[in-house]
């Protein structure tokens, strides 16, 4: 019975969550009634991370086994056939027997997306939060790098949840403003062919001149195969149709560690808007930190500007 690896990217605004619920409809539950009439059986589905409700993915990586022996390719069309467009099987590969798409995790990177305009666009509704009002982007960079290495992460912890320790080490934890406009005002951010960025090249170093943002696959924008075209603006800051704009509508938080607590990487969104506010100084997120305590930090952010953007594993980055 062969063991398979598959990435999965969805919209999860109209879904409860990946996990089955006693109502509702889950990411899980679509793709594991896809595979019980793939291999007529129940097929059990584990995913790497349980997003919730509402919440995206753009590299959700989730194993199984079959109780035959399936070309991969085969998979990827034969399931996609039987799932809705909102959710899709990026690519389909065979694991060791043993493998696990949750226990063999090494690294989740998350990002959220803010967009800070008086108007939200209407292509953007359902996948960013949406503030208005200045953040001063400067201080909530400075705050989300204080929270780079090990930590108890309690005080962004929501009640539930079964967990042994709530000490994580946050690996990356940066902000950058997307900053690209095309000479329509229309903002084209560089979604990359594999899902895995929404962070053009041209800004994957943070502008403060502090470390890159995580770029690990090398299916870039760069990438021919890429979906944006590679004589685009986005490939060409110098383009006289690329505006370089600091102040640009869309932040992208990204946080990568070894580990998230329930709603973490929200609460921890929530805290840098605080700060972004100019409620709070940047030294309260240390303090937050130390804390421990849920009821000091900020606001849980909306679930819609969420994604899971990648999954690693001591095979991949």
């Amino acid at each position: 019975m062969p063991t398979f690896k598959i990435t999965v990217a969805y919209d999860g605004t109209d879904y409860v969550g990946w996990q089955r619920q006693a109502s509702g409809v889950s990411i899980q539950g679509l793709l594991e009634d896809a595979l019980r009439a793939l291999d007529e059986r129940d097929v059990p589905v584990a995913a790497a991370g349980r997003t919730d409700a509402g919440v995206h993915a753009l590299g959700q990586v989730a194993s199984f086994t079959l109780a035959r022996a399936l070309p991969c390719d085969a998979i990827v069309r034969a399931v996609n056939a039987r799932l809705p467009d909102a959710v899709r099987v990026l690519s389909a590969a065979e694991a060791p027997r043993s493998f696990h798409a949750r226990f063999d995790a090494r690294t989740k990177t998350y990002r959220y997306r803010i967009w800070n305009g008086d108007v939200m666009p209407p292509f953007e509704r359902r996948y960013a939060w949406h503030l208005t009002g200045p953040l001063d982007v400067a201080s909530m960079r400075c705050a989300a790098r204080a929270i780079e290495g090990q930590h108890d992460f309690g005080a962004f912890r929501s009640a539930g949840g079964d967990v042994r320790t709530t000490v994580r080490t946050i690996s990356v934890s940066r902000i950058a403003d997307c900053g690209l406009r095309n000479d329509c005002g229309v903002l084209d951010c560089g979604l990359r062919s594999d899902y895995g960025s929404w962070i053009a090249d041209s800004m994957s170093t943070d502008e403060s001149g502090g470390a890159p943002i995580h770029n690990a696959n090398p299916q870039s924008a760069i990438n021919p195969q890429s979906a944006i075209n590679p004589q685009s603006a986005i490939r060409n800051p110098q383009s006289q149709s690329a505006i370089r704009n600091p102040q640009s509508a869309l932040l992208i938080y990204e946080i990568a560690g070894d580990g998230f607590l329930r709603h973490m990487v929200r609460a921890i969104v929530g805290t840098l808007v605080e700060i972004g506010r100019g409620r709070r100084p940047v030294e309260w997120m240390t303090a937050v930190l130390a804390s421990r305590d849920r009821a000091a930090a900020g606001q849980t952010a909306p679930a819609l500007g969420l994604f899971l953007a990648r999954v690693g594993y001591d095979d991949t980055p």
